[in-house]
């Protein structure tokens, strides 16, 4: 298991816990986490993609 260490500067613990929560954030744990947690078939899984994708192309093509 990966460790992760954040020093509290200054006694400052809010911003120490939210500097922990982007590190555990950035590293993708809680996000391997969801998606193991129940079992999704394939087709499942090929649909969320497409609707993402499409999802995503519409923001690039609004911003572009």
């Amino acid at each position: 298991m990966a460790r992760t260490k954040v020093e509290v500067k200054n006694g400052d613990l809010n911003g120490a816990l939210r500097r922990f929560k982007m590190k555990v954030a950035k590293s993708g744990v809680p996000s391997e986490l969801k998606k193991h947690r129940e079992y999704t078939k394939p087709g499942v899984v090929r649909r969320e993609e497409k609707k993402e994708n499409i999802k995503n192309s519409r923001k690039r093509n609004r911003r572009g």
